[in-house]
């Protein structure tokens, strides 16, 4: 298996480079991530298809529409099936096309498409994972400046007085969305991994907020 894996895995990655774009939060860096995380799940799941899970990994985000798109809700269900057509010119096995194009669909959180495969399973969690911890605190930031949004609410940044709204304040999204993903983890090593990544964004919002909060200094006389 690990020598299939070598023979597709720089096509994989030719076919995702290809199609990427600006968006350093869904770089080629981020799919190595994706694959990573995967390969430590896969060890739990030796059922599970590595090459399907390895093919969705590097090609989940051949259409990548920006957060604040009409249509991002649909973006993981085209890059399914431009995945499959590429794969197929590629002669991948047809008999893997479908499972790894669920893969793709239903790791998108926006798509909200439940995975029925454990391959599918592993992706989400795989993808998911990523959005937590440093690096997913650095990408969150990243997205939130390329959209345009504050970095917290001047005065309640914590929302104890307001709705939140991840869109306008950055820190928001932590509770919106980040805070939810250790529980929908689909794998027992992916809600373990979340909760361990879900303590460092916590651990940094806590200082933030210390930091952010911090009463003026008196002038002196």
């Amino acid at each position: 298996m690990n020598e299939l894996l070598n023979s597709w895995q720089p096509r994989l990655i030719a076919l995702a480079n290809a199609a990427s774009d600006s968006d350093g939060a869904h770089d080629t860096s981020h799919l190595h991530r994706v694959w990573r995380n995967a390969s430590l799940l896969l060890n739990d799941y030796p059922e599970a298809d590595a090459l399907v899970v390895l093919a969705a990994c590097y090609l989940h985000d051949l259409v990548n529409l920006p957060k604040n798109h009409p249509e991002r809700h649909l973006a993981s269900r085209q890059a399914a099936v431009l995945a499959q057509q590429q794969l197929a010119a590629l002669d991948f096995p047809p008999e893997r096309l479908a499972a790894v194009a669920h893969a793709i669909e239903t790791h998108s959180f926006s798509a909200a498409l439940p995975p029925h495969t454990i391959e599918a399973k592993i992706v989400q969690d795989a993808d998911r994972l990523d959005a937590l911890g440093a690096v997913g605190l650095a990408r969150l930031f990243y997205t939130a400046g390329r959209m345009g949004s504050a970095l917290a609410h001047a005065d309640d940044p914590l929302a104890e007085r307001r709705a939140r709204d991840d869109k306008a304040y950055s820190l928001d999204h932590i509770e919106v969305k980040l805070a939810t993903l250790p529980g929908m983890m689909q794998t027992a090593a992916g809600k373990r991994l979340g909760m361990e990544r879900m303590q460092q964004l916590y651990a940094f919002r806590d200082n933030f907020v210390a930091e952010w909060t911090a009463l003026p200094a008196t002038e002196a006389p």
